[in-house]
């Protein structure tokens, strides 16, 4: 009797981009028998991409015309015309694929879409809302072509150091304290709100920085300082927010304990929001295939985490967006940033550069810009920027789908070579 893959799990959880929750850690739930098929093994660093696998203690690699069942694990091989790539081979290269496409349009071509968005909640000044991807792609159009593709890809490495904090702030207080990263197969109340806990201490921890990251995010390019700009200055701006020093700031300028409910408000439903939608999703896919019984298709064990990756997040930053303007406004009150004209106005002269606009709001706390949002520029001043994200997430999911259609061919096509 052939053995059981040693490494083969059956609970692989993936999280998309956004903000506070992205990369927050991976659950495996082992494959093995009934009793062990009841618990989780918790790891602090990611699996490998999904459709790899390594080889283990004992293990070797398999002949091609070796007949499944014979090796210590067992697998099934297309058993075609010769030179036929094996299915393990094939499923390697979907996931693959299909992971990198994800992840590179998540955190790289997507990011101009980020930076317009906050640059729209921030800017209460504008008379467009944006609440529409056209008019939102006109402008990012017309700041582009004046100051350059740069314009629309600052900040982006300030997120992933926002990202790089979260996950090691997560894993040390994960170590540190009985609160878990994923949540069991079969939950309690008390785990639930533990890891919902961590989420938000999580979130707590990388505040600092993700102020930092945020002004670096929008301000303008015609205001920022070159010699004094640098990979690492979101890490050093966040430490001297926390410690009260460095550069002088407006009086305006908010504690950080007045932003610790707007943002771990923030990062728990975002995050519980995600994670539910994700479940369903999979759990309707898994039970619709079975029901049809459909063959097996190396990249159906891959594309359905990350469609419903996708999904979550999309539904979780729709619902939350208004919370997220308002973190972002109270964020950036007092730090004299200045930031792009997102009505799109040209000003005369300096070779047709877009306007700039201070920002200048006088919060005096969450449920004071809550207020003052509804008061001054109606519901729809919680959504600046909604057009943005819906394109954002267009793009995401069209790439996604193109890559899938993609590596499905070139499966089809060395399946019959």
């Amino acid at each position: 009797m052939a053995s059981r893959r040693p490494d083969s799990f059956d609970g692989l959880v993936y999280r998309g981009r956004d903000d506070p929750n992205y990369g927050a850690g991976y659950s495996l739930r082992s494959a093995g028998g009934p009793a062990e098929s009841q618990h989780h093994h918790w790891v602090t660093t990611p699996p490998d991409i999904p459709g790899s696998r390594n080889l283990h203690t004992g293990e070797r690699t398999p002949l091609y015309d070796e007949p499944p069942g014979e090796s210590g694990v067992a697998r099934e091989w297309d058993a075609a015309q010769p030179g036929g790539a094996p299915a393990e081979q094939l499923n390697r290269v979907a996931g693959f694929g299909i992971g990198l496409v994800s992840l590179f349009t998540e955190n790289v071509l997507t990011h101009p879409c980020v930076v317009f968005r906050r640059q729209c909640q921030v800017n209460y000044h504008a008379r467009c809302y944006h609440l529409t991807p056209f008019s939102a792609l006109a402008v990012m159009y017309s700041i582009s072509k004046a100051q350059g593709p740069k314009a629309l890809w600052k900040g982006m490495g300030s997120t992933f150091i926002v990202h790089g904090v979260m996950l090691g702030a997560e894993g040390v207080i994960s170590e540190l304290t009985p609160l878990p990263r994923e949540i069991p197969h079969r939950w309690s109340v008390k785990q639930l709100a533990a890891h919902f806990l961590l989420k938000g201490l999580t979130a707590v921890v990388a505040l600092p920085f993700y102020c930092s990251s945020l002004i670096e995010t929008v301000q303008s390019e015609i205001a920022r300082d070159d010699s004094s700009s640098g990979l690492l200055d979101c890490v050093r701006e966040g430490l001297a927010r926390l410690l009260g020093v460095g550069a002088p700031h407006s009086r305006r300028l908010l504690p950080l304990s007045c932003l610790l409910l707007p943002a771990l408000a923030h990062a728990v439903l975002r995050y519980a929001i995600a994670a539910s939608v994700q479940r369903v999703v999979l759990w309707l896919h898994h039970r619709n295939k079975k029901w049809r019984h459909s063959p097996s298709d190396p990249l159906e064990a891959h594309f359905p985490e990350l469609a419903a990756a996708w999904l979550g997040s999309l539904v979780a930053d729709v619902a939350v967006f208004p919370l997220e303007t308002a973190l972002h406004r109270l964020g950036l009150q007092g730090t004299r940033t200045i930031i792009d004209a997102t009505d799109g106005v040209m000003v005369a002269g300096n070779g047709g550069s877009p306007l700039v606009l201070p920002v200048n709001t006088q919060y005096d706390g969450f449920a004071d810009c809550l207020h003052a949002i509804r008061r001054k520029e109606g519901w729809p001043g919680f959504y600046r920027g909604f057009g943005a994200l819906v394109a954002q997430f267009a793009l995401h999911g069209i790439l996604l789908a193109a890559a899938r259609t993609l590596l499905g061919l070139l499966l089809l096509e060395a399946k019959v070579s």
